[in-house]
């Protein structure tokens, strides 16, 4: 997510919000003990150790002491100081949580600050606004209340969180309401409910996605998709084993950096197998397995390669965050003086897919090293080299960017694709990572036009990232209305009345000959009904027939979210629906 301005209005607001929430929590429930309470990005949240829980009924009850504190005017007043002193306070008021945050802090020995306002006091950096009366009238609502570990640890308590929205005026929060009512209404796992992309069995496992029928034909399609570009931007397909030995592992450097992330082991005669994390390894391997020209280069390695991440239980959700993953991966191996060149026709494959899709409201994420961090590659000369080279790339494509230091992969500079969906949400779509450091300790090389030994530089790439976070993106994108080209069912036939069965069959099965995804509803519904059912599970196209159609040998053709109707000759249908799938178009782009 974008980092928030501490110093802007709204942070001031929702953090003030925060503490406003403690103290009204404190005056229903004497005994709370106060963990963290910061702002976040839409508003704020506060978590408390309750000896009594709080439910949805009270929630408006805090809202109402909250609004009676605004209107009092308290006044936010800083204070610094130390911890011996801060300790003594909190010991007072029996804020355990506070104390062992005080504790934490308690290295670097520094004074601390603390904020009050009435007589609420809080351990905190700030700012706030001047005074609870700053704070605009009706800009937030409590929103839920969730259970959140201590520190985010499974190891300790569990707190009750209460959440917040807030903004700086009242239509700003409406509309975010708004928003929040669409995403629910979108959100990919309700909507799975009702059109069948996957299920999740417990008797598989959790974070194990088992692909249906609607949701495979949607996965082969964004392969098929990415198959067909790669073939035209000269990439070579390979494809690799799920596991794979300790030692490779070792030499890729997921060994130690990743173990934490990775399913334990399987030990065999005397070895240990792991399923792989990524692909990049097998790749590498393939690279190195008969002798490279820099005539070869740029070497394009593409794969649907499935990977495995044991992700922590807790962070499970549908399709966003699985344990088994297929991703859209590619490693290309190149000279140094290709390297920028790739990595533009990279970016722009990025902007090409987006494009497809309709998405429009992104920006590239620049993850950088951070000195002396033990988690990066120890190669200082080759990251500033690698840092250097995907700047000058990003700024050459022109998409607009923000860097952050400490969030790069362990061996190179890494640029997530960040794409806002139409309810708002922030979401990383794909990522690219440049590498100067693997290659090297893989001893991979290639014959240069000097005739000496050099290491390839390697660009990984993941234009639709894993099918399983993309294809939940789409869901959501299109609220489960997708265009023809990727739609599980593209056509459904419905004939308005039995007597017209016959030349309905006849019409399916023309299309279906045609590679065309369709059905009839033959069912005994009354025709108001299929049409409504069609509607429901958002089938892109209709097509109507009666007595008119079947005389005339035409068909009459209604789009899913049009209430229009044309009639056409079959295969005048026929050739625009193919020739709409073969180029991918969605028609709603220009009605």
């Amino acid at each position: 997510m974008k980092e928030q301005n501490t110093n802007s209005n709204l942070y001031k607001i929702r953090h003030s919000l925060a503490h406003i929430l403690a103290q009204a929590v404190l005056e229903i429930r004497p005994n709370a003990k106060l963990g963290f309470g910061p702002p976040i990005d839409s508003g704020f949240y506060y978590d408390f150790d309750l000896d009594e829980p709080l439910s949805a009924e009270d929630l408006p009850k805090l809202e109402k002491r909250m609004r009676h504190i605004i209107k009092t005017g308290q006044v936010f007043e800083r204070e610094e100081l130390d911890h011996t002193e801060i300790i003594k306070r909190l010991s007072k008021d029996n804020q355990s949580y506070k104390i062992e945050q005080v504790e934490d802090l308690s290295l670097n020995n520094e004074p601390l600050s603390l904020y009050q306002n009435g007589p609420f006091w809080d351990l905190c950096e700030g700012p706030h606004v001047k005074k609870t009366s700053d704070i605009p009238k009706n800009c937030f609502t409590l929103e839920t209340l969730a259970g959140a570990y201590w520190k985010g640890s499974e190891k300790n308590n569990m707190m009750q969180r209460v959440y917040g929205l807030a903004f700086e005026t009242v239509d700003e929060l409406k509309k975010y309401q708004e928003k929040r009512r669409l995403a629910m209404e979108r959100d990919h796992r309700k909507l799975n409910r009702k059109q069948n992309y996957y299920t999740i069995s417990d008797d598989v496992g959790k974070g194990l996605p088992l692909w249906l029928p609607n949701g495979t034909v949607i996965r082969e399609e964004l392969e098929k998709l990415a198959k067909e570009t790669e073939f035209l931007g000269g990439y070579k397909r390979v494809s690799t084993p799920h596991i794979t030995r300790e030692e490779l592992l070792h030499t890729s450097g997921h060994l130690p950096y990743y173990e934490e992330s990775m399913f334990p082991p399987m030990e065999m005669e005397g070895e240990r197998l792991f399923l792989k994390p990524m692909n990049c390894p097998h790749h590498h391997m393939i690279f190195k397995a008969e002798p490279r020209s820099y005539r070869d280069l740029p070497l394009r390695l593409a794969e649907y390669g499935t990977c495995y991440r044991y992700e922590q239980s807790g962070e499970l959700a549908g399709l966003l965050r699985v344990r088994c993953m297929t991703m859209n991966d590619a490693h290309i191996y190149c000279t140094p003086e290709q390297a920028k060149e790739e990595f533009i026709k990279v970016m722009n494959l990025h902007k090409d897919y987006y494009k497809l899709f309709g998405l429009r409201d992104f920006w590239m994420r620049l993850s950088l090293a951070e000195e002396n961090a033990g988690k990066f590659v120890d190669e200082p000369e080759l990251w500033k080299k690698a840092e250097k080279l995907v700047t000058e790339a990003m700024d050459e494509v022109g998409i607009p960017y923000e860097a952050v230091r400490g969030e790069a992969a362990f061996y190179g500079p890494k640029i997530d694709f960040q794409v806002t969906n139409v309810v708002g949400r922030e979401e990383t779509a794909s990522t690219n990572q440049l590498d100067l450091v693997i290659g090297k300790r893989f001893g991979l090389s290639y014959i240069a036009s000097d005739n000496e030994d050099h290491t390839p530089i390697i660009i990984h790439r993941a234009p639709l990232g894993t099918h399983e976070r993309f294809v939940a993106f789409l869901i959501e994108h299109y609220g489960g209305a997708f265009p023809t080209w990727l739609a599980p069912l593209q056509v459904r036939v419905i004939p308005v009345a039995s007597a017209f069965n016959e030349y309905a069959n006849s019409l399916n099965e023309n299309m279906y000959s045609s590679f065309i995804r369709t059905e009839i509803d033959d069912s005994h519904d009354s025709f108001s009904k299929k049409i409504r059912s069609a509607a429901i599970t958002k089938i892109p196209n209709l097509l109507i027939v009666g007595e008119n159609e079947q005389a005339n040998k035409t068909v009459t053709w209604q789009r899913y979210g049009s209430k229009e109707r044309q009639t056409l000759a079959i295969d005048t249908f026929l050739n625009l629906i193919q020739k709409e799938i073969l180029q991918r178009k969605d028609w709603r782009k220009t009605v």
